[in-house]
Formats: C-alpha cells, sequence, structure tokens
C-alpha cells in the first residue's frame, strides 16, 4: 500500500491557548473579587447606617461615613489578601493556618476601629457631641466597637479562605487528572514506540532469507516493507487508527511472511464491511497476527493457518485471530500480548477486553473486544 507523502501542517501553539485561557481566567477572577469586595462591603455599610439613622438623626455626614469606610475596609481586607500570597499561607496546614488567621482578623480589626474612631468623630455630629461630653470614649463602646469590626472582618476571611480552599481543591484535582492524562500518554507513546524495532526485526528476518535465493522477491519484499514502515510511521503520531486502514498493515505484512514461509502459511480473513471505519489502537491487530505467525507457523513442519474475523456486535467491535498453534507455545513471547493488554488498558480502560486461549487441540485464538 502506497501513502502519499503529505507536508506536515504546523499544530496550533499549545502553550498559546493554555497562556490565553490562563490569562481571561485570572482576569475574570480579578474582576469577581472586586465585584464581591464593593458589593460585601456596601452591603455591611448599608446596613451600618441603617442602624446609625436609629440611634442618631439621619444626615449626610452618613454618607461620606459609608464610603470612607468602604474603601478603608477594601484596602485592609486587599492588603492582606495580598500578604497571605506573598507568604503563602494558602499553603500551610490548616493547624498553622488558623492561627494566623485569628491574629490577622484582630490585627484588622484593630485597624478599622482605631480609624473610625476620628472619621465617626469628624462626619456625626451626636458622636462628636456624645465624647466632648463624657470626656472620652467608654470602655463599654470601644469593647463594642471592637467586636462589631472583628465580627465583620472574621466573616470577610470565612468567605475568603473558604472560597480559596474549594478552589484550591479544585484546581489540584484538575492537575490531577492533567498529570494522569499525561502518564497515560507517556506510557502510551512509549507502547507504540517499542512496537517499530520488533516488528522491524521479524520484517528485515524475512527479506535476508529472500536476497541471494531469489532477488527479484527480494525487491518487491522492500518495496512491501517500505510499505509498512511508512504505514508504521503515520500510524505512531495516532492514538486510533481504521481497522481498514490496520489490516492494509497487516496484508503487507503477511505478503513479506507468505512469501518467507510460502505454502506453509495459509490466511484467511473475514471482515464484516461496517467494521472498516472502527478505530483501533495503530499495530495492534499487526502484532497478534506477528505473534501468531512466530509461535503458530514457524513452529510446526508442515506450517499452518492464520485467521481473521472482525465483526460489530451492537456497539462493540469484535476481533478474533486464530491461528495454528499450542497456548503454551507462546509463553517465552509475552511482549505482544502485554503490549496489547497495556494499549488496550491506557486507551478504553475497564471497557474493552482481550484474552488469548486453547480453542481446539490445534488452534489458539485471540480475542479482542472493543467499544465502537
Amino acid at each position: 500500500m502506497n501513502v502519499p507523502d503529505t507536508p506536515m501542517l504546523q499544530a496550533p501553539s499549545i502553550s498559546a491557548k493554555v497562556g490565553e485561557r490562563t490569562a481571561s481566567v485570572l482576569l475574570n477572577r480579578q474582576r469577581l473579587y472586586w465585584i464581591c469586595q464593593l458589593a460585601g462591603w456596601t452591603a455591611y455599610l448599608i446596613s451600618d447606617l441603617s442602624r446609625y439613622s436609629i440611634f442618631y438623626s439621619y444626615n449626610h455626614g452618613f454618607l461620606l461615613n459609608a464610603g470612607a469606610n468602604i474603601v478603608i475596609g477594601i484596602s485592609v481586607t486587599h492588603v492582606y489578601r495580598l500578604i497571605i500570597k506573598r507568604l503563602s499561607w494558602l499553603d500551610l496546614p490548616l493547624g498553622q493556618l488558623v492561627p494566623r488567621i485569628i491574629f490577622s482578623v484582630l490585627v484588622m480589626g484593630f485597624i478599622l476601629f482605631v480609624v473610625n474612631i476620628p472619621l465617626d468623630y469628624i462626619t456625626i455630629p451626636e458622636f462628636r457631641n456624645t465624647i466632648d461630653k463624657k470626656g472620652g470614649l467608654p470602655i463599654s463602646f470601644i469593647f463594642l466597637g471592637f467586636l462589631n469590626w472583628i465580627k465583620h472582618v472574621l466573616l470577610w476571611s470565612l468567605i475568603y479562605h473558604v472560597f480559596q480552599y474549594f478552589e484550591r481543591s479544585k484546581n489540584n484535582e484538575i492537575e490531577k487528572m492533567k498529570l494522569e492524562a499525561s502518564v497515560r500518554e507517556f506510557e502510551s507513546k512509549m507502547l507504540r514506540a517499542q512496537l517499530n524495532p520488533h516488528f522491524m526485526f521479524n520484517a528485515l528476518n524475512s527479506i535476508r532469507a529472500l536476497v541471494l535465493e531469489n532477488p527479484e522477491k527480494a525487491q518487491v519484499s522492500v518495496t512491501r516493507l517500505s510499505n509498512l514502515l511508512r504505514n508504521c510511521l503515520v500510524a505512531d503520531r495516532q492514538k486510533t487508527v481504521s481497522l481498514g486502514e490496520e489490516l492494509k498493515t497487516v496484508q503487507d505484512y503477511l505478503s513479506l511472511e507468505k512469501i518467507r514461509y510460502e505454502d506453509r502459511l495459509s490466511v484467511e480473513t473475514t471482515v464484516s464491511p461496517d467494521t472498516l471505519n472502527v478505530q483501533v489502537p495503530p499495530m495492534m491487530v499487526q502484532t497478534l497476527v506477528e505473534n501468531a505467525v512466530k509461535h503458530g507457523i514457524s513452529k510446526p513442519l508442515k506450517g499452518g493457518f492464520i485467521s481473521i474475523d472482525a465483526k460489530l456486535d451492537k456497539n462493540f467491535l469484535n476481533l478474533a485471530i486464530r491461528n495454528t498453534g499450542v497456548l503454551e507455545n507462546l509463553s517465552s513471547g509475552g511482549f505482544g500480548l502485554l503490549n496489547t493488554t497495556q494499549r488496550l488498558s491506557l486507551i478504553y480502560g475497564d471497557m474493552a477486553s482481550f484474552e488469548i486461549r486453547q480453542e481446539s487441540d490445534e488452534v489458539v485464538c485471540a480475542k479482542v473486544k472493543l467499544p465502537v
């Protein structure tokens, strides 16, 4: 089978796409953070305005007080956020993080309380009159005011840290899935890469036997090997290929072996047309056929047969490769069988199955079941 040479298309830059997506996500998070900051502090200070209106008669100073507190509250909590990011507090275990949060809440509450004393004194006349009459702040007022700010800052901290906890848990899960996918992809590529030298060794042995005996057939074999190698290079870039393409590779391989074994090798193929477009792991069928030749056909002097059957059963592809042989003879050739098992597990998980058994006294059957 001749495969035309096609120019390699430049793949889109994955790193560029990841960078764009990451920048977009960060921008959205920053926007959400500032919206929540503004909305949260505004809601709190609206409730504070209502509370002030109960104790004092409303005046325009309340709006100035509320606006200043929104700015101060956002500033203090934002600085806290920058500090914990810079010091990597979010990476600490819970036992070390909690004391730091408590200390930070006390510090932020104290700062907000202290800043609000002169602010209330300037913007709320009734508050200013009360302090002037009493000559200072009552202890109860100091305690309740400080406690009030601690309560609100603590609520802000809980919301922020709980959000960060779930966000980091989700990110860790995503990173774990990405790592597992990368490992599986690497393992799959390694398994595919192992097939090439194994296949080359057997194919070159077939050609070597013909070089001196029949140069013309050797030339034909070299052409077929070239086709096989070209198919192998194309398949090595893909996770799956169509069964039709895979069978073309198998036919080229068996043609090489047919030249070597001549009448000792008989091939039968029964493939349902609706299976040809089904995707299968590249070189999987060829590997099983290669094992069948090595352990079944090459052993007996009279040779034997290889049959390939493929049919659809509901949402599954059933492949059966039968060959002359005895199952014990395969014990030393576990590479192809182990390779097939590992690749099926990596690609399909538990949805695919592979088994090999002695079907009759002189027939071994390898069966593969793949989800369509």
